[in-house]
């Protein structure tokens, strides 16, 4: 898994700001990105949320058994 944390903006919400997140990924275990630069990431409290990827810092990265 990829782990990733939030850092947000002026518009997120604030409970999301910092936090880490975990990106969602597709059958062939690469992460889903939208073409203007979203990417699905899924939050500690199961919360998923299409995020802007440049806000993303990746701090982790896990394999699944």
């Amino acid at each position: 898994m990829r782990a990733y944390v939030y850092l947000g903006d002026r518009q997120t919400d604030p409970s999301l700001n910092g936090r880490p997140c975990y990106a969602v990924l597709r059958k062939d275990g690469k992460c889903i990105r939208g073409k203007n630069g979203t990417m699905l990431v899924s939050f500690e409290n199961g919360r998923l949320a299409t995020v802007i990827g440049r806000l993303l810092r990746k701090t982790a990265t896990f394999k699944a058994e």
